[in-house]
C-alpha cells in the first residue's frame, strides 16, 4: 500500500462521516455518493481508496461496514482516543461541550486551566484541574492527545511541556503557531485568519 497523500488523508473524515451517516440504511456505497460527500470527483475517490488498498465490485460500490472499518483503522481511531483540552475558557468550554467529538471516537478526559476560580467547576462529566496536573496527566497516560485553547502568549510553553510528557499530537486553537518535533502531528487552526481569508472571497 502506498502512503497516503495529504490530500488524500483530509478526505477520510470526509468519507467516515457519509458512511457513518448511512451504515444502517444502505449495505453498499457509491463512489459518486463518496465524491459528492468529499467534494471532488469518483476518480479522486477510486484513486484515495486504492491507494488504502480497498477495492470496490464493479456495479455494486463499496461495502458501508469494510470500508468504514478500513478507513477507521488508517486513522488510528478503531477504538477511543483519549482527548484532554487546555483552557476552560469560553472556545475550551464550547469544545468540551461538543458532542460530536465523543459520536466520533474521542473522548474528553480532561480540562485544564490556570484560573483558581474554576477549578473543580465540571463541564459535563469532566471537572477543570489545574495546569499543573497535565504534565503528570499525560506521563500517567490518562490522554495522548491534546487541543490548546490558550492564548497566543502560552501556547509555546505549553506544547512544550506536552510534548515532554509524551502527548501523541496536538490540535492548536490558540492564534499563534506552535513548533513541534518531527513525529509530532500538529495542526493549526486560528480562527480568525480563516474568517480573514473567508471575507476575501465573500
Amino acid at each position: 500500500m502506498t502512503e497516503l497523500s495529504k490530500a488524500t488523508v483530509a478526505r477520510l473524515p470526509r468519507y467516515l462521516r457519509l458512511l457513518d451517516s448511512v451504515r444502517e440504511s444502505q449495505a453498499t456505497v457509491s463512489s459518486e455518493e463518496l465524491a459528492v460527500a468529499a467534494g471532488v470527483n469518483a476518480a479522486n475517490v477510486r484513486r484515495d481508496l486504492s491507494d488504502l488498498g480497498f477495492q470496490g465490485t464493479r456495479g455494486v460500490g463499496y461495502s458501508v461496514a469494510d470500508l468504514r472499518q478500513r478507513i477507521r483503522k488508517e486513522l488510528g481511531i478503531e477504538g477511543r482516543r483519549k482527548v484532554a483540552i487546555i483552557g476552560a475558557g469560553n472556545l475550551g468550554t464550547a469544545l468540551a461541550r461538543y458532542s460530536g467529538l465523543s459520536q466520533r471516537g474521542f473522548d474528553v478526559v480532561a480540562v485544564y486551566d490556570v484560573d483558581p476560580d474554576r477549578i473543580g467547576e465540571k463541564i459535563g462529566d469532566v471537572a477543570i484541574t489545574k495546569m499543573e496536573s497535565a504534565h503528570s496527566d499525560c506521563l500517567g497516560g490518562l490522554f495522548d492527545m491534546a487541543i490548546l485553547a490558550v492564548p497566543a502568549g502560552s501556547a509555546q510553553q505549553v506544547a512544550d511541556e506536552l510534548i515532554d510528557a509524551g502527548v501523541s499530537s496536538i490540535l492548536n486553537f490558540a492564534p499563534a503557531r506552535v513548533r513541534v518535533p518531527d513525529g509530532v502531528p500538529v495542526r493549526q487552526v486560528d480562527l480568525s485568519t480563516e474568517l480573514q481569508i473567508l471575507s476575501y472571497y465573500g
